[in-house]
């Protein structure tokens, strides 16, 4: 597959995986909302985390439209200010995380090399990084209220949120074959690994260039 190619489907599916995961918090745990956009339970920081784990700056771009696309259509059609600001750090935090995993964890593909405890320093520095860079945002602009309560329920749920992801997807990962099978379903997970590994080193290779 052409490094052009592998470059906009790793966008176009953490796009399509944050929508899907929204959809799903929204359906499963509406009932854990604080205000309108934080929640108790929040998956899509889940995704948020994994897809830049897994694809760097692609997943970084593709959140960053989704991000576009939710706050503009769903969480705030008539503020535009608040919707731009929203996607772009509901993208940067995870981003930055990568970046840090990248430099002091030497990030591999498929999430090779992050044992659980590493897993968790990420997931807990996302959880602080996200919900601090939305309420500087709320600080500057005025629109604070509730800041403690506020702070401590996005904090909560975005480390449910990639906990409950990283762990899960850690594990399928971890059950992906690393040659060809004889059947035609393990040949099919042995192409998964493949194309996630390819996008990671696509991406990387893009970034040295």
């Amino acid at each position: 597959m052409s490094s052009l190619r592998l470059h906009f489907w790793s966008i176009a599916g953490t796009l399509i995986a944050f929508l899907v995961s929204l959809w799903i918090n929204q359906e499963v745990f509406t009932h854990t909302s604080f205000v309108r956009g934080v929640n108790w339970i929040f998956l899509p920081s889940g995704v948020r985390l994994l897809s830049t784990l897994l694809l760097g700056f692609d997943g970084a771009i593709g959140l960053l439209l989704a991000g576009l696309i939710t706050d503009f259509l769903y969480w705030f059609p008539h503020d535009p200010v608040r919707a731009i600001a929203g996607a772009l750090l509901g993208s940067l935090a995870p981003y930055l995380v990568y970046r840090f995993a990248l430099e002091y964890y030497d990030l591999r593909a498929s999430l090779s090399n992050l044992t659980p405890k590493r897993l968790l320093v990420l997931a807990v520095a996302y959880s602080v990084a996200n919900p601090l860079f939305h309420h500087l945002w709320f600080a500057l602009t005025g629109t604070t209220k509730n800041w403690f309560e506020s702070f401590f329920t996005m904090f909560v749920g975005d480390l449910t949120g990639a906990l409950i992801m990283l762990y899960v997807m850690k594990g399928l990962l971890a059950l992906l074959p690393k040659q060809p099978g004889n059947s035609r379903m393990s040949n099919g997970m042995f192409s998964i690994q493949l194309a996630l590994n390819s996008a990671y080193t696509n991406q990387l290779a893009t970034k040295l260039t």
